[in-house]
């Protein structure tokens, strides 16, 4: 195998991928608290004995879009998004994880939890308890809770040491191995949720390009193959 044809076969791995990625985004565009992700294209190159190069492409970089999403009013106690920089703290089994779905509520125990079950964690790493039966509960723009005008705790806002270390794990939820530090800039806003940040016309029109560029390598890759083809045959016939 030649060359172009491997050039060729890993760039239509990283179209694949890069496919992948974009139906995922479309497929999350309505997920609450949603960030779109992106995949860059990172270039080898390597010098040959004759004194040429080869340089191959692979699809290797990947990037959350972590820009804000729209607000939808819901009304809901229990319903946060955040107005800027942040994201929750949640605790799951395998450890804190940050997110920006602030579909809450309480569990039997009073707990603040994701729809999945996860405590909502506090400034302090501690799970948040909401008290019941003392009053309306109301949520101030920096996470602190009150019940029945007096305060009860306050959810933390954290930000990743170095965002591009972050790792998605399932939808909306991320792990950040460098560790987080308090979010000093985000604003808790109850009664609204924060939407997939997703454009789905600009995804559509990204899997169409990507669709052409695969097409366009695939029909080269039979040219190719029906090249070498021929030539193999005009020499056995020599």
């Amino acid at each position: 195998m030649d060359n172009a044809t491997y050039a060729t076969l890993t760039r239509q791995t990283g179209l694949m991928a890069q496919m992948q990625m974009v139906a995922n985004n479309i497929a999350n565009a309505t997920t609450t608290g949603y960030r779109g992700e992106h995949i860059g294209f990172s270039e080898y190159v390597r010098t040959t004995g004759s004194g040429a190069s080869l340089s191959m492409a692979t699809a290797r970089v990947r990037e959350t879009d972590l820009s804000q999403g729209s607000l939808s009013q819901t009304g809901g106690a229990f319903d946060l998004a955040i107005e800027g920089d942040g994201f929750f703290l949640v605790q799951t089994p395998d450890g804190p994880r940050l997110s920006r779905a602030g579909h809450f509520g309480p569990n039997e125990n009073g707990d603040l939890v994701t729809p999945e079950g996860y405590p909502v964690l506090d400034a302090g790493g501690a799970p948040v308890f909401v008290p019941q039966g003392q009053g309306p509960v109301g949520i101030a723009p920096d996470g602190t809770i009150s019940a029945g005008g007096n305060p009860v705790g306050q959810i933390g806002i954290v930000l990743p040491r170095d965002p591009l270390e972050l790792v998605r794990e399932g939808g909306t939820l991320f792990r950040a191995d460098s560790g987080t530090d308090p979010a000093l800039g985000g604003r808790v806003l109850q009664g609204f949720l924060e939407e997939s940040n997703v454009n789905p016309v600009l995804e559509v029109s990204r899997m169409i390009e990507v669709q052409r560029a695969y097409e366009m390598g695939q029909g080269f890759l039979e040219r190719e193959d029906e090249r070498i083809r021929k030539t193999i045959q005009a020499i056995q016939t020599r």
